[in-house]
């Protein structure tokens, strides 16, 4: 029942039930990425996603991104087939989580880069 309700009001974790049921009613599928995240056409030309797991606007990778924004880009159709070494694979933002990056994770913060001078 609890379930329920956060379905219907909670909007920012999931998607509510107003969207289930316009994508259900109107939405058109039109693909899924490696995240799994789906993306739907209306008939109209409006398009959305239903993100897989917690809403973040940065789980939409470059392929996508311009889909949805009504981008056209050339690279797009051969970016698929053709992956360099170099490239690495799309991660959403990982800013406040574990994975994060900041400088000198791995080192002691608290020792001193410096000398303190002697009197």
């Amino acid at each position: 029942m609890l379930t329920f309700f956060k379905t219907i009001f909670i909007w920012w974790n999931q998607g509510t039930f107003g969207t289930r049921i316009k994508t259900i009613l109107f939405g058109k599928l039109v693909g899924q990425d490696s995240f799994g995240n789906k993306y739907y056409e209306n008939k109209k030309g409006k398009r959305w996603v239903i993100y897989f797991g917690e809403i973040d606007a940065s789980k939409i990778p470059v392929e996508w991104f311009s889909w949805i924004h009504f981008t056209s880009n050339k690279l797009e159709k051969i970016h698929d087939l053709k992956k360099y070494d170099w490239q690495k694979p799309h991660q959403p933002n990982l800013t406040g989580t574990k994975s994060a990056y900041y400088p000198y994770k791995e080192k002691d913060v608290t020792k001193k880069k410096y000398k303190v001078w002697k009197k």
